[in-house]
């Protein structure tokens, strides 16, 4: 067992201990709504503050750890993988609801920090914080997950993510995905190299603190994920625990050039996504709007990957849903041939155009006025959408 546990963990390189201190000591922008200013914030302060605040505040911290993409992205830098939120999992003691509330108020208050000076302070609310500069925010309080998660907005997608820990039954989708870098040693260096007043902070990168730093794979063999990551494989265990099943990941991972790490396995898991997305979004509104939600939050500056996601995910959806009856799973098919059409639509591009066949008949569940009277133009033709299609039939591959 122990050895098991070791295999969980790794020391960071050099190389990867530069990548951190890249990221912990970049300024992001958190963009306010309307006349609010932006806030230029370094991850490493942000932390320190909100971790101090929270002690304060009698909430034992056990860690910090940088979570998910970014931590991959500092793990493997040169496979070409990139990262959008900055995850920042802070792990927490919740014994009790109101401790939400503490960690709401600690975060909003630690953002009036973070105000350009001459900003006058004293009539802010956290709640008029709140409407400023939060994304959204999560609260679960259950017998086996205890968390919360505080998204501070930034309009270019690399939203900086709070999340508070107490339990998580499932801390990760892919295997690529599973990575946590444990922080603590490294913002210690930070406050110590502030307390002597250096001014490169290099210097005091030593073997010594390389060796402390730790990560962590949540899959459970480190450098098995690790090679996933490396050469771009896609693995995962029990996707039925996942919300939705990790579907949209999982689609978003074959569009960015990922292959299943295992062929004669993946099939049975791409069955179990599917299943777990319909159980989770069963109304095909619900699953339009995940989906909507999903492209504006992982496409922001890659809107042209947006239609080959699209087909991407109706091919595995059309390919493993064994959960669904027939005409369950044509209003979800075509409800994703609408999006993709209407993705070319915005692009101005539409293949094949002259190759498009409508057929239509009343569908209740696309009576939605985004899709009224739409129009699809390539500059020589024009494809006027009904509010009920039914069926759309394109060369392009949309059967």
């Amino acid at each position: 067992m122990e050895m098991q546990d070791e295999r969980r963990f790794h020391k960071l390189t050099q190389e990867q201990v530069m990548n951190l201190d890249q990221i912990l000591t970049e300024v992001i922008p958190i963009h306010g709504r309307g006349n609010f200013p932006t806030l230029e914030i370094k991850p490493k302060d942000i932390i320190h503050v909100v971790r101090d605040r929270l002690i304060l505040k009698n909430i034992k911290v056990k860690d910090v750890r940088l979570n998910g993409s970014t931590a991959s992205h500092v793990l493997v830098k040169e496979n070409g993988t990139c990262y959008k939120d900055l995850d920042i999992i802070f792990g927490v003691e919740l014994p009790k609801q109101e401790d939400f509330q503490i960690i709401k108020e600690v975060v909003l208050g630690c953002l009036l920090d973070f105000l350009p000076k001459g900003v006058n302070k004293d009539k802010i609310t956290a709640i008029t914080m709140k409407e400023a500069y939060v994304q959204k925010m999560v609260k679960v309080f259950n017998e086996h997950d205890r968390w919360s998660l505080i998204s501070l907005s930034n309009n270019r997608g690399k939203n900086v993510e709070l999340k508070f820990v107490n339990s998580l039954r499932r801390q990760f989708e892919f295997s690529v995905d599973s990575f946590q870098i444990i922080l603590d040693t490294m913002l210690q260096s930070y406050l110590e190299a502030e307390k002597r007043l250096l001014k490169h902070r290099e210097e005091e990168q030593d073997s010594s603190s390389v060796q402390t730093l730790m990560a962590e794979s949540m899959y459970g063999d480190f450098e098995q994920a690790m090679d996933h990551l490396r050469y771009r494989l896609i693995a995962t265990r029990n996707p039925e625990e996942i919300r939705g099943g990790g579907l949209l990941k999982y689609s978003n991972l074959l569009v960015r050039d990922f292959k299943p790490a295992s062929e004669t396995e993946i099939k049975t898991l791409e069955r179990y996504m599917c299943s777990r997305f319909f159980i989770d979004f069963p109304d095909v509104n619900e699953q339009q709007r995940k989906i909507e939600s999903y492209l504006r939050n992982h496409f922001i500056g890659e809107e042209k990957s947006k239609y080959d996601y699209l087909m991407t995910l109706r091919r595995v959806v059309n390919e493993s849903t064994v959960c669904l009856m027939g005409h369950e799973r044509r209003q979800t098919l075509n409800m994703i041939t609408i999006l993709a059409l209407k993705v070319l639509g915005e692009q101005n591009i539409i293949p094949n155009a002259n190759n498009v066949t409508c057929y239509y008949q009343p569908a209740p569940y696309m009576a939605d006025h985004n899709f009224s009277n739409y129009y699809i133009t390539n500059g020589q033709s024009q494809l006027l959408f009904h509010p009920y299609p039914l069926h759309i039939h394109m060369q392009t591959g949309l059967v």
